[in-house]
Formats: structure tokens, C-alpha cells, sequence
């Protein structure tokens, strides 16, 4: 990372985005080995299950209608019930195994990416080895992190389906009622974006700072101050073009039955590959973001301290504690 970090608060969109490119191509031995070990995987989980849960569906859903045909109570229909609890089970099994994965997967990812960038940041050489010991341990602070954007998100999204039954049920279907019904369904999707954008940063706050789940937020959101149109405009684009490249997997691969397999295999490889390299372009993103918003609020971290921070001691990982964080004023 050439830049000074007093001069990455002047960073914008397309600053961002140059600086992020830059640290890959420059870095890209140690980004592939990572992209290999866990970001393919990743890429290949989440496409996969597509695939997978589109079959299981279909099964699914092919043993109902042929219940809704069967006389109700008859020998047949009983085994239909049957088959059908059974596809049901098989169904949230696969969904809880990927899950799972995606989730480890994800947290590993951004651990070693994270990790890999503030070692660039501070001079230090780099090692795939290195890294991956590293990321293990950090991983615990990553699930601590999202454990607890997770209950906020569910206590949010519970608080949120209250308010807009409690509307819809006590003031009916007129104009001004429909008008404030989109208010509030509006005013929560502002409020979730920035819940994910604030989580996004505190996955990086959690690896390079002592805070990580609450306190990781707090510092999350004190953060993205005076950067949070920057930041939304990023969350968008980040994720229209992966919502593109799903809906492309959907249409051209899973719902590409008319089609021949070697189209359909070669579909499936360009949004494999479109994936992989939108989602470690994504985190060095959200990393780069991350010293933007330190720089932006002045907190220069000493890069000695951090590099300090960044070795294995023990076979532990430390990190980087507050008082590292020089909270000095300077001047561009």
C-alpha cells in the first residue's frame, strides 16, 4: 500500500477502487494462493447449492402435486406424507450444511484477506503459510463479531415486522395508511443496509483491533461517520453485480435445460470465475474502506505498532490494542 494513510481520507469511489486493484496486482502471488484455498471454495459452495437446492425443490414439489391428486388417508397417500417429510428433512439438512459452510468459509476469507493487506500496509513480508496460521485464530473473533450482528439483525427484524402488522391491521388499506406502510418498509431497507455496511467494516475493525462483536459495531459505526455515502454507494454496486451473477447461474445453468451441456458448463465456469473475483475484489474493498475511515477521523495507526501486533507470539495471535491507534491530529 503506497499511499500515506493522511492520504487516503481523500480517497473516493474511484480511488477506492484504483487502490484496491492496485493491492491485488501488486500482491497477486499471495491473493491467488488465498483465492485457491478458501475463496474458490467459497464460490464453488454458494454456486453449488444453487444447483443442489433447485433439484431438492423440484423433487419436493413434484411429491406435493402428486399428493393433491392421491384420495386423502388412502395407503398411497400415506407414503406420499412419508416421502415427502423425509425430502423436507433432506432439504433443511442441506440447507443447514451449507450453510454452515458458507459461513466458515466467508469468516476465513476475510481473516486471511484482512490480515494479508495490514501486513502489506506495514512493509511486512507476506507468507501463504504465515497467513493461514494466523487466520484460524482470528476466526474467532470474526464468529464473535457476527454473532453479534446476528441477533441485532434478528431483534431488528423482528422489532421492524411488528411495527408494519401492527400499521397494516390498525389502519386498514387507505391512501394515507398505504403511504406510510411504504414509509416504513422504505425506512427499514436504509435501516438494514447500513446494519450490513456497519457490520462489513467491524469484520475488519474485529482483525486488526482489540474490539470485535459489540464493541467491534460501536467502533464500526463510529467509523463509517463521513464516509457512509462512499460506503453505500460501494454496498450497492458490490452486490447488484452479485445478484447479476446469480440470476445468470439461475437462468443459464440451473433453468438451462433446453440447452446444450457444454454451454451450460461453460456458463456455469464464466459466473464461477465472475464470482471469485468479485468476491476478493469485495473484501480487499471493504478493507481499504476500513483505513479510509482512519484516515478520514485522523486516528493514525502507528505502523510499527500494528506490524508488532501482526507476528505470532506464542502461537497466538494478538491484536491490535487502543492505545496503538495513535488518535494524534494531522494535517493534510
Amino acid at each position: 500500500m503506497d499511499r500515506e494513510q493522511e492520504e487516503m481520507q481523500f480517497l473516493g469511489l474511484l480511488g477506492i477502487y484504483k487502490e484496491s486493484c492496485k493491492i491485488i496486482l501488486t500482491w497477486r502471488k499471495i491473493f491467488t494462493q488465498i483465492t485457491l484455498a478458501l475463496i474458490l471454495p467459497l464460490s464453488f459452495i454458494f454456486l453449488i447449492h444453487i444447483e443442489v437446492s433447485d433439484l431438492l425443490a423440484d423433487k419436493l414439489g413434484a411429491t406435493v402435486d402428486e399428493m393433491d391428486e392421491t384420495r386423502i388417508g388412502s395407503p398411497t397417500y400415506n407414503k406420499l406424507v412419508q416421502l415427502a417429510s423425509k425430502e423436507w428433512t433432506t432439504y433443511l439438512i442441506f440447507k443447514a450444511i451449507y450453510l454452515t459452510f458458507l459461513l466458515v468459509f466467508s469468516l476465513l476469507s476475510t481473516a486471511a484477506v484482512v490480515y494479508t493487506i495490514a501486513c502489506v500496509y506495514t512493509g511486512r513480508p507476506v507468507e501463504f503459510r504465515k497467513v493461514m496460521s494466523v487466520v484460524p485464530r482470528v476466526w474467532r473473533r470474526l464468529m464473535a463479531t457476527f454473532l453479534s450482528i446476528f441477533l441485532a439483525m434478528v431483534c431488528y427484524n423482528m422489532l421492524a415486522v411488528m411495527v408494519l402488522i401492527f400499521w397494516a391491521v390498525c389502519f386498514g388499506a387507505t391512501n394515507f395508511a398505504v403511504a406510510v406502510f411504504l414509509l416504513l418498509l422504505v425506512a427499514y431497507f436504509v435501516g438494514f443496509v447500513y446494519m450490513t455496511i456497519v457490520w462489513q467494516l467491524a469484520c475488519v475493525v474485529s482483525v486488526l483491533e482489540e474490539d470485535c462483536g459489540l464493541k467491534a459495531m460501536v467502533k464500526s459505526r463510529e467509523l463509517i461517520r463521513g464516509k457512509i455515502g462512499v460506503a453505500v454507494v460501494i454496498f450497492f454496486k458490490l452486490n447488484t453485480a452479485f445478484v447479476l451473477i446469480e440470476l445468470a447461474f439461475q437462468v443459464l445453468v440451473v433453468d438451462g435445460e433446453q440447452r446444450r451441456m457444454a454451454d451450460r458448463i461453460g456458463y456455469g465456469a464464466m459466473c464461477f470465475l465472475s464470482l471469485f473475483i468479485l468476491v476478493l475484489f469485495g473484501l480487499v474493498v471493504q478493507t481499504v474502506v476500513y483505513f479510509v475511515c482512519k484516515s478520514y477521523h485522523h486516528e493514525n495507526i502507528d505502523k510499527s505498532a500494528l506490524s508488532d501486533h501482526l507476528e505470532i507470539y506464542m502461537g497466538e495471535y494478538v491484536p491490535l490494542k487502543s492505545k496503538d491507534v495513535q488518535l494524534e491530529q494531522f494535517h493534510a
